[in-house]
Parts: structure tokens; C-alpha cells; sequence
């Protein structure tokens, strides 16, 4: 089996589509479809089975799959061990808005700046696609912000608390309470990311146990969006400190007597028994440092 045909196949199983494989690995369609059937040739038998326009993995497949993703694994970490000079490759990771704007540039500029030959591909996903996403081995690192820390089937760096604020307009009617309790929030006017982030389904499920219904969302999708219509008085939202830090400073905010009653952590997460590439090492690394510091 030629590791060139089992990355290949990998990236088909992937994305379970020949176009977006080739595309994906700028190959000709025809050239995907060649290297699959070299490989199922070689093994004798179909890793795919053709459904119409679509495809999925047979049973053979699924079982060849995770030593297709380790041998790739190892590949790769026996070019890094006789491999001279500066760390390369690339590293593709899972992160969410408020860490890439506001906690990751340090990092970023960091590896950027001081080993160019490492390649980072950022990938904007929230906690339950991150995680499915490095146990299948589509990402090699996964940024989270999630209260629980341990996750089935990853191995998992906790790097610091993520501090909250409840934030409003410096003229909304509960700007100044010091002695706010869940119960009267919401009926406050209630501004939201998308559901799935962590802070927004913990944010919604305190409420919802003190009134003993949903509350209701007005839906911003982004923190800079609901930022925007807190300040306009559309209501309040809670948010990751370090995103509104400008803003409280300059009083275009104001944080409420209320704290949230779970913590929530940051944290860099892979597939649990996955051998670390260098560069990938190099990474995890620097992540450490600049959390220390």
C-alpha cells in the first residue's frame, strides 16, 4: 500500500466526496478516482460504496481507515525525527471566534514570525464539531472553551480559566445593581451568539432553570455583532471578559452585578494516543509558555 493512495483514500473517507478530495488535494477527479480503486485493487476489495451522486465507506472502509490515519501519523513523525534544520508543516486547527480574535494572535504571530515553515490552518468550529473533528482525525489541535475537561477520546491541555462578563449599556435599567439573581434576567432582553457555544447553552439552561422555560435569544451570530446591539441598548449578553475588555475600559459597556455560577476553561485538545508531529510539538509548547506567562 503506497502512502500516497492511503492519503488519498483518507481524504475521500474525509469529506466522502471525489470533487471536493480533488479539490481538496489539487488533483483531477480522475486522478482520486484512479488512486482509490489502486488501493481497493490492492486490497481486494471496495472501500466505497457509490450511492448515486454520493459516497460512504463500506466495512472495509471504516476498518482501514484509522490505519490509513496512523500510518500517515507515523509518516510524518519519521520525517520530522531525521529531518534537519527549522520545524515544518502544517497544522490545522479548530477554534472559535472569541479565541481566535482575542486570545490566539500572541500565539499565532509567534509561530508565524518565528518558524515560517509552519503552516497554520485555522478552522472557525464550536466545542461538538471541534471534538468529532480531532477524534477523526480531520484536525490536528482543537481550541475549546468548554467547562468539562475531560473529553472521550482526546487528550486535553487545560490552559487557563476564561473569565465572563454580563455586559450592558451604560443606560440600561439594571446598569448599577450590585444584588442581581438569575430569576430577573430574563426578561431583560437577551442577546446571544449561536446555540452550541459553550457559554451561551450554559448561560441558557441557569435561566431556564430559574423560570422554568427557555428564555429567548435575539441571535447576533458573532461576539464583535452582539457587542453592537448590547451597546445599542437591544439588551444584555454574556460574554467572554477579554472580548469586551476595550469596551468596559472606554464605558461603551458596563459589566453587571451578576456572575456566572460555572467556570468555564480554555483549553488545546488532539486524539488521545495520536504521536505529535515536531511542529506540532512546537506548537503545543508555545501555547503552554505564553498561558504561563
Amino acid at each position: 500500500m503506497e502512502l500516497r493512495l492511503l492519503a488519498t483514500f483518507e481524504k475521500v473517507a474525509e469529506v466522502l466526496s471525489f470533487t471536493r478530495a480533488a479539490a481538496e488535494l489539487g488533483y483531477a477527479q480522475s486522478s482520486v478516482t484512479s488512486q482509490v480503486k489502486a488501493l481497493e485493487s490492492s486490497l481486494g476489495t471496495e472501500l466505497f460504496e457509490r450511492l448515486g451522486g454520493r459516497i460512504r465507506l463500506t466495512e472495509a472502509g471504516e476498518r482501514l481507515l484509522p490505519y490509513a490515519r496512523r500510518m500517515a501519523e507515523l509518516a510524518e513523525e519519521a520525517r520530522a525525527s531525521v529531518a534537519a534544520g527549522e520545524p515544518a508543516g502544517t497544522i490545522t486547527i479548530g477554534t472559535m471566534e472569541s479565541l481566535t480574535t482575542y486570545r490566539l494572535p500572541p500565539l499565532l504571530e509567534y509561530v508565524h514570525h518565528r518558524h515560517p515553515a509552519v503552516r497554520l490552518a485555522l478552522r472557525p468550529t464550536l466545542g461538538d464539531a471541534t471534538r468529532q473533528a480531532l477524534r477523526q482525525g480531520t484536525y490536528d489541535l482543537g481550541f475549546l472553551m468548554e467547562a468539562e475537561t475531560e473529553h472521550e477520546g482526546l487528550e486535553t491541555e487545560v490552559l487557563a480559566p476564561e473569565p465572563l462578563a454580563l455586559v450592558a449599556a451604560p443606560d440600561h435599567p439594571l446598569a448599577g445593581r450590585t444584588d442581581l439573581v438569575s430569576a430577573e434576567l430574563a426578561g431583560a432582553g437577551l442577546i446571544g451568539t449561536e446555540p452550541g457555544c459553550a457559554y451561551r447553552d450554559l448561560f441558557e439552561a441557569e435561566l431556564s432553570a430559574g423560570a422554568g422555560s427557555p428564555p429567548e435569544f435575539l441571535e447576533f451570530g458573532t461576539i464583535e455583532a452582539s457587542k453592537r446591539a448590547v451597546a445599542s441598548g437591544l439588551g444584555i449578553a454574556l460574554l467572554p471578559r477579554i472580548a469586551v475588555q476595550e469596551e468596559l475600559a472606554s464605558g461603551a459597556l458596563v459589566a453587571l452585578g451578576w456572575e456566572a455560577p460555572f467556570t468555564l476553561f480554555t483549553q488545546l485538545a488532539w486524539r488521545r494516543g495520536k504521536r505529535l508531529p515536531a511542529h506540532v510539538r512546537l506548537f503545543v509548547e508555545q501555547a503552554r509558555r505564553l498561558a504561563r506567562e
